[in-house]
């Protein structure tokens, strides 16, 4: 597909970028990029000019090659899933040069890390390609993002769901394999076909990204996970029901709004709903009508069955997912941004006035950990809607109550909050991020704070192209991630005035007051 562009030629264009000043080498590229490639399509110009970003190859500097490398992956990628198209075959003919520019690197060089991204949309020329690559000591992650790029799909064995951001980083023992492989089993051919191209394109996003910013300012970092290795913690021992009955005025029954009771079970009166408590977990999401069955009992025990789905995965998420998506997101490839620069912005802005603190869609609880030494556990409360990840919460405050419930009906009445904190979350639920802030303001007591970290679409439209590839369970259109002007104006809607706004990258570090 092709999309119509008039502008200078781009003979020209190459020229400019390739005599750019450092000062101006990113204007010029990126108007040679524009005038070939807008938004994953190419322009009408694209397929004539691809010969000439191949010969350009051996006439720029080796500061300039990863950029024009990069351009060509973008125009090999426009055709996806189709690999054997008019522009995937003309970026294709330059294969041996880009085979011998490999040889030559190694994995430490930026132009390196746009190979590889290059050289994943030709699975023709797999065998090639991959013995050339072997002769690198490339890191397993790098490696095995190149042979699943090359990969073909077998709809008999199909290797879906486990790939990002590596498939390598995915070291899942053999009860989670089994989890996955019964998932898989029950898609069809169709759904299987969808989800391997979404995964491709998500690794795609993943390595021209990093190869992207490699080739801009150098070499990525790695940031150390903010939690130490090791197993998943078991669950937390119980906490008694008087533990939630302290918020009875607070609490809510999510499908009446009415008050709920708490004797030997949680039920609510006016719908004769009952809802479980397990390992000091209230499922406030799935609550069970008292005319069905023997209820307390079977509540329970589904409960503790959706406790046992994957349960590393909350660690697993802090230890190797987070850190990834930061970089995808935030833009944090050179590690601008740590987990002490996020856990320092939320002790010094949260501010709670009085009446208990709610950590929203708090996950495996690394920032409910924050917000109990800022304000103290005696007072705070967890939700998210992730039964592994606060299986995982739990385990790490034992003393903090939990309530599985919605962010978009926060299952609390109006006004019950002195503070909130919501953290790297709303990017999970972005087609409903303004509903998610409404409910905050309406939760939220006259006063009270609400902090909160998301992230930003980036301004370079190719670096935007990258964030928006990523193809996420949560959303299988595509990323979708925020305008700053979108959330102050959800914030003041909600009854929210913005106190400080920072971050650096893409990241949006946001506290809020409640008029």
């Amino acid at each position: 597909m092709s999309v119509s562009t008039t502008g200078p030629a781009v003979a020209e264009l190459l020229t400019e970028f390739t005599d750019a000043t450092p000062g101006r080498l990113d204007a010029e590229y990126q108007r040679l990029a524009a005038a070939l490639w807008n938004g994953g399509q190419a322009t009408e110009q694209a397929l004539a000019a691809t010969p000439a970003l191949v010969t350009a190859l051996d006439q720029v500097g080796d500061d300039r090659k990863g950029h024009l490398v990069v351009l060509l992956g973008l125009l090999a990628e426009v055709e996806y899933p189709v690999t054997g198209g008019p522009l995937n075959t003309a970026v294709r003919q330059g294969l041996d040069r880009y085979l011998e520019l490999l040889g030559r690197g190694d994995k430490t060089q930026p132009l390196t890390l746009a190979l590889l991204y290059l050289l994943s949309h030709f699975p023709g020329d797999r065998d090639r390609i991959l013995a050339a690559a072997g002769a690198i000591d490339l890191d397993p992650a790098e490696r095995t993002r190149l042979e699943r790029g090359l990969a073909r799909l077998d709809l008999d064995d199909p290797d879906v769901g486990r790939v990002w951001p590596a498939p390598s980083v995915w070291d899942l023992t053999e009860e989670e394999r089994e989890f996955d492989r019964q998932n898989i089993r029950g898609l069809s051919p169709a759904q299987i076909t969808t989800n391997w191209e979404n995964d491709t394109r998500t690794l795609f996003g993943y390595s021209g990204a990093l190869a992207y910013w490699a080739v801009r300012y150098g070499m990525p970092v790695t940031i150390p996970p903010a939690i130490p290795s090791g197993a998943a913690p078991g669950p937390a021992g119980e906490l008694g029901i008087e533990t939630f009955a302290q918020y009875a005025d607070a609490l809510r029954c999510t499908a009446c709004s009415g008050s709920l009771e708490f004797g030997e079970t949680v039920r609510c009166p006016a719908c004769s709903v009952r809802y479980p408590i397990a390992h000091g977990i209230l499922d406030l999401s799935d609550g069970i009508s008292e005319s069905t069955a023997d209820l307390p009992h079977e509540a329970t025990a589904n409960l503790l069955a959706k406790l046992a789905e994957i349960p590393s995965l909350g660690v697993y998420y802090e230890k190797v997912l987070r850190p990834a998506f930061l970089n995808i997101a935030g833009a944090n490839w050179g590690g601008a941004v740590t987990p002490a620069d996020e856990d320092g912005y939320i002790a010094r802005q949260i501010r709670p006035v009085d009446g208990p603190v709610l950590d929203l869609a708090a996950g495996a609880g690394r920032w409910t950990t924050v917000v109990a030494k800022a304000v103290g556990q005696e007072r705070l409360v967890a939700v998210d809607m992730g039964l592994p990840m606060l299986t995982v919460l739990r385990g790490k405050l034992p003393k903090v109550p939990a309530v599985r419930g919605s962010a978009l009906n926060i299952p609390f009445e109006d006004a019950s909050f002195g503070a909130v904190n919501c953290w790297n979350a709303l990017q999970a639920f972005p087609d409903d991020a303004a509903a998610a802030i409404a409910e905050v303001g309406r939760v939220l007591r006259p006063g009270g704070t609400f902090t909160m970290m998301t992230f930003l679409f980036d301004e370079d439209p190719i670096a935007r192209h990258f964030q928006e590839s990523h193809y996420f369970p949560s959303r299988p259109e595509g990323m979708l991630l925020f305008e700053m002007d979108e959330l102050t104006r959800w914030l003041a809607d909600a009854g929210m005035a913005i106190a400080d706004s920072s971050g650096a990258g893409t990241f949006a570090f946001v506290t809020a007051v409640r008029n």
